[in-house]
């Protein structure tokens, strides 16, 4: 995604486009995600948003990013069960995280291959493959 591609007046046309109604939370907790163009959690997407007007609750937060990822705005990204990220990118790549910083940077997909999947169980089909590789920094 491209930063500042989006911006607070056509924010809204990209919600509708995702049947999602553009509310003024809506559409403030989206432009704290795109205007970054990068990995937020939660919480840094919510003091984002109450930048401009401390209105915005963390319920809200929390019910708008589950409404954006189920309408496939945006990607949830899970590098352990305490870190959470809200990527907009929603196009095929995978991920870099690096446990001294908690930085989290996007790996292009043709830079990684996958040469093989476990035999899927009789009814399922393959949705998608997400690889975090987990750097740390080099030992002096």
């Amino acid at each position: 995604m491209v930063r500042n591609k989006h911006t607070r007046d056509n924010l809204a046309e990209v919600l509708r486009g995702h049947d999602i109604s553009p509310t003024h939370q809506r559409i403030e907790i989206a432009h704290a995600i795109f205007s970054r163009g990068g990995h937020l959690s939660a919480h840094q997407i919510l003091t984002l948003a109450n930048d401009r007007a401390a209105e915005t609750s963390k319920a809200t937060v929390y019910n708008t990013l589950n409404l954006f990822l189920e309408k496939q705005l945006i990607r949830e990204v899970i590098v352990d069960p305490s870190k959470v990220f809200y990527d907009p990118n929603t196009t095929p790549h995978h991920h870099f995280y690096n446990v001294d910083t908690g930085a989290l940077t996007d790996i292009d997909a043709r830079d990684i291959r996958v040469t093989g999947l476990p035999r899927l169980p009789r009814g399922m089909v393959t949705e998608g493959v997400d690889i975090i590789v987990r750097i740390r920094s080099t030992p002096a």
